[in-house]
């Protein structure tokens, strides 16, 4: 049958309205050029060049720590200004570039992403609060040439760059700096398929927390590290000692694994119930998008402002499918009772009695919030939160990895 035929037919079957629509439908499948196309995200050439069906055994040497450090090149997409992944991968290579490894940082932007400029991204990460400084060199990864240089560690920070690290033609280590389980980014499909590959290539983890580490090693066979959680308590902490009537959600629309629309449906049936109390949404800008309740936009705040927005705050609703976020021990520096979907991924990495696990259910999790607005000992709730989590400190899982580095690098696994 022909397209004009088709379109007749669905003209005659499902009216104009249908029709239209079906054809817009069409058009946009074939011809927006910002429609994000399957492995848009990866090099083609990496990911041919790549069998993970007959692995390699990277990590069987050891490697003595030279007096000048191991050289270590970290591969990872651009980062952004408002990527708390980037963020938290950044302040890893900081802590093993302080313990005296020289590092190299190369950026893997293929389609996806646009051209990059490497002076723009550093002024970037100097102009943002979040970024910690990186004295090492930063090269555009290009899989033409491949990695150039000698390396005795190379760290991939996502599924796409592990492709690139297995290409190094020398015997350095390698390492995935593992944050998500990622596969379930997408659906089953070309993605998710060469995602759940990059667990395959033969790498030791890196992970956070360890519900994640447990899932590599099981599902996987990885072997694999994992570091906790923790906060930066000179940026959170517990200001507003008073009872508060506000609550925050954390909506990042772009990034499905945060179920930004599921948790605007529990939201509005908070407002349905409690029209007086006032909701924040943080992480991107919501101005063009349905919110159908009165909200406060604060968008993509540089990290510095963050403390304050949470001191108003009895609650946050916080949602992660693929591992725990780091947010719910941050909020929690600042007072705030976090309201998180009760999943194994984020029980397995912080089991706190101090986090309101949810079903994931609109109606649950609004009753849940309200609750917490609703205690009687609410600031002195609030307080007991905080100072369970002001002893924490990046620099103790910062030692951790640092440990856990050195240890694989002197064995063999």
């Amino acid at each position: 049958m022909s397209r004009i035929q088709t379109a007749m037919q669905s003209l005659r079957q499902g009216g104009l309205r249908s029709t239209a629509w079906r054809g817009a439908k069409w058009l946009n499948g074939r011809w927006d050029p910002f429609r994000v196309k399957p492995l848009s995200s990866i090099h083609s050439e990496d990911l041919v060049a790549v069998d993970w069906s007959h692995p390699v055994r990277f990590n069987t040497h050891t490697v003595d720590r030279p007096l000048r450090g191991y050289r270590v090149a970290w591969i990872i997409s651009p980062p952004s200004r408002t990527s708390g992944g980037h963020q938290n991968a950044f302040r890893f290579m900081s802590f093993l570039e302080q313990a005296g490894n020289p590092t190299t940082v190369l950026l893997y932007s293929p389609a996806k992403y646009p051209v990059l400029s490497i002076d723009g991204i550093r002024q970037m990460m100097r102009d943002t609060t979040a970024y910690p400084e990186i004295r090492g060199e930063f090269r555009r990864y290009d899989p033409a040439i491949g990695i150039e240089g000698e390396y005795d560690a190379i760290i991939a920070c996502d599924w796409e760059a592990a492709y690139a690290a297995h290409r190094y033609p020398a015997t350095a280590k390698r390492f995935i700096f593992a944050q998500d389980f990622e596969p379930a980014f997408f659906a089953w499909g070309s993605d998710y398929a060469a995602a759940e590959n990059s667990y395959r290539l033969g790498f030791h983890a890196f992970s956070a927390g360890g519900w994640l580490a447990e899932k590599l090693r099981r599902d996987y066979g990885m072997s694999c590290d994992h570091y906790d959680y923790a906060i930066d308590p000179g940026r959170y902490s517990y200001l507003n000692t008073k009872p508060r009537r506000e609550v925050l959600f954390y909506a990042r629309p772009p990034t499905p694994r945060r179920a930004t629309e599921f948790g605007l449906l529990a939201l509005l049936e908070l407002h349905r119930r409690r029209p007086d109390v006032t909701i924040n949404l943080v992480g991107w800008d919501m101005s063009g998008f349905d919110v159908p309740f009165p909200y406060v936009n604060h968008a993509a705040v540089d990290i510095a402002e963050l403390n304050a927005i949470y001191n108003r705050c009895a609650a946050a609703l916080i949602l992660s499918l693929t591992n725990m976020s780091l947010l719910p021990i941050e909020v929690m520096g600042a007072g705030v009772v976090p309201v998180v979907n009760d999943a194994p991924n984020t029980r397995g990495v912080l089991d706190s009695e101090h986090i309101e696990f949810t079903p994931m259910a609109p109606g649950a999790l609004a009753d849940r919030l309200i609750s917490v607005l609703d205690r009687p000992d609410q600031a002195a709730h609030a307080a007991r939160i905080a100072k369970a989590v002001a002893d924490t400190d990046w620099n103790d899982p910062g030692v951790e990895f640092v440990t856990a580095f050195d240890r694989a690098m002197q064995t063999s696994l």
